[in-house]
């Protein structure tokens, strides 16, 4: 990639990259044989979009992307089961991880099954007393009074807990990274087996239970039945494939294209109240499911009762729906407070340690488990390097960890549970998850470190930020917005297209909140268009644009459009900055 407007370090320590000559010239051609706009043409050049997939790619169909469920393995199995639970009326139990995606995942089940006549009972474990995934005691607890249980994204590893539920028959729906055996169940269902091989290692669990929901439904036709609407439940699907951060290509575009315009219907009352409380005023995009409602719902399994998400995604009852989203939001708030407290204090440590380590990491006692990911996550953004924060109370040590492009944390975690240095641990590529206790800390960090420096970690330079192309504040209007939005949905493994505006000066910036910052930036024609920066006072970029002294800056960010008070208008979400001059 080609260096961008001369940027080899910016006010995030980034280094500036733009397209190469090759999609230059992809782009305008594409202009010349569509008649796009060139803006969008660059967006598709760089995503390799030819003239001729163009349509296919801005109208993603879910009936021509959908593959055969079978192609999975033990797809057949599982679907099968569970038509056969559905036609004798069993006793059917839920185990669902605490997370977004567990919470969509049971509540696709808990609504497909309450379309066809039955009530099946969720369980969801608590994140402190409990942890990740299955557990001994709960598993044999629920075989005890149920025919079937289906675990729903967790269980891939989970070969005692399946094992102590012998007295039920267990199905695992699942995306995490699979181990080279499988545990005893009756079908495990993921995309991430190591002896897969549909080519649809990016699903999310909700992906993968609305793909199992498809061969039941498939089976209950055969045998003359009128199975549930699935595509009503889209919108669970889509929540799920973007707060779970999976990659949107493929099948996932079509899953999420489809949910976003379910959800601007409103027919989900959890989803409606969700939006309500958190001031969503317009129809949801990947964004507000990435960042307004999906860290509500996760709230629940951070720091209040783990089955809230769940309950609420699955609830018909409006008065419940109200209850459950205020308690979420208060949980959310609460949960904004704890991160920033850890994050303080594993910065610290981190930086002690030095952020150029192949491995970045943090661990101290009474951190809360529900935000060591978050805090993970902001170091990793921070250091450009796999980050794993992990916080210690009586009953040890849990830790959560994410990584970034080409290195695989989940099967380096997995590699540590294997050689037994830590109690238990997996993942998938960019997240990861274990527990250990604290004799197990410094020998476990200094092998994981080991392993992600086998993998090149080391050797990473700074971060690069892709941007698309150069705009003026003039050419950025509502219709180009819109325009451009038409090759979304965007998100992760499709981000939506970064543009620089240069040379420009900020007429306005006043700080909101603790560390949010509102500007507004003008070129030299007087062309203007207000931007907003978030967090931007969690580094240097807060302070550089809000005490600018009149310097001229080149800007990037992404493109909204802000709705607020019912009047439209181009905004910029503005991501970094570089000072290119003083004033005069």
């Amino acid at each position: 990639m080609q260096n961008f407007l001369g940027v080899e370090c910016s006010a995030t320590n980034r280094k500036w990259v733009g397209p190469n000559a090759e999609q230059d010239r992809h782009a305008q051609a594409l202009a010349q044989q569509t008649g796009l706009p060139i803006a969008l043409c660059q967006l598709l050049a760089q995503r390799g979009v030819n003239a001729e997939a163009v349509t296919a790619f801005l109208t993603p169909s879910l009936r021509e992307l959908m593959p055969d469920p079978s192609s999975l393995k033990d797809m057949d199995i599982a679907a099968d089961r569970l038509a056969t639970a559905v036609r004798d009326g069993e006793k059917v139990a839920i185990f669902a991880d605490y997370d977004v995606d567990g919470g969509s995942s049971a509540a696709l089940l808990m609504n497909w099954f309450s379309r066809v006549g039955m009530q099946a009972t969720l369980y969801v474990p608590d994140r402190i007393s409990e942890g990740y995934g299955p557990n001994e005691a709960a598993m044999r607890e629920l075989a005890k009074h149920h025919n079937l249980i289906i675990c729903v994204d967790c269980g891939t590893l989970s070969f005692e807990p399946i094992a102590a539920a012998h007295l039920a028959e267990v199905i695992v729906l699942d995306h995490h990274q699979g181990g080279e055996t499988l545990p005893a169940a009756l079908a495990v269902v993921n995309p991430n087996r190591q002896d897969e091989s549909a080519g649809l290692e990016y699903l999310c669990a909700a992906g993968v239970v609305f793909m199992l929901l498809v061969a039941t439904n498939r089976l209950m036709r055969k045998a003359g039945a009128t199975p549930p609407d699935l595509m009503e439940l889209l919108d669970l699907v889509a929540l799920a494939t973007v707060a779970d951060v999976a990659p949107l290509v493929g099948l996932n575009r079509a899953f999420v294209r489809q949910g976003l315009s379910i959800m601007a219907r409103r027919q989900r009352v959890g989803l409606t109240a969700l939006c309500d409380i958190a001031k969503l005023d317009a129809a949801p995009n990947t964004y507000h499911l990435g960042f307004l409602l999906g860290p509500r719902i996760n709230a629940g399994g951070r720091i209040g009762k783990a089955d809230l998400g769940a309950r609420l995604l699955s609830t018909d009852d409006r008065h419940v729906a109200g209850a459950l989203a205020e308690k979420l939001d208060q949980l959310n708030r609460e949960r904004r407070e704890v991160e920033e407290q850890v994050r303080l204090k594993a910065l610290d440590q981190a930086q002690a340690r030095g952020l150029s380590a192949p491995l970045v990491w943090a661990a101290d006692e009474g951190w809360h488990p529900g935000v060591v990911g978050i805090v993970a996550a902001r170091l990793k953004e921070l250091a450009n390097r796999p980050a794993v924060v992990i916080g210690f109370d009586e009953g040890g040590g849990k830790g959560s960890g994410r990584s970034v492009t080409g290195v695989d944390l989940g099967a380096s975690i997995t590699t540590l549970a294997a050689e037994g240095l830590i109690e238990k641990g997996g993942g998938h590529k960019m997240a990861a998850g274990l527990s250990l206790t604290r004799a197990q800390l410094e020998p476990a960090m200094a092998r994981l470190t080991e392993l992600l420096a086998d993998q090149g970690s080391a050797e990473i330079g700074p971060a690069e930020l892709f941007i698309t192309s150069l705009l003026s504040p003039k050419a950025i209007t509502i219709e180009l917005i819109e325009t451009l939005e038409s090759a979304g949905p965007f998100g992760a493994g499709a981000p939506a297209p970064r543009f620089a505006l240069p040379s420009v000066r900020v007429a306005f910036a006043k700080r909101a909140g603790e560390n949010h910052l509102r500007l507004a930036f003008e070129d030299a024609d007087g062309a203007r268009i207000d931007a907003i920066a978030f967090r931007a006072f969690d580094g240097p970029l807060g302070d550089l644009l809000q005490n600018h002294a009149g310097a001229i800056f080149n800007v990037v960010g992404r493109l909204e459009i802000d709705s607020w008070g019912g009047r439209k208008k181009p905004k910029l979400r503005l991501e970094d900055a570089s000072l290119i001059g003083e004033a005069n």
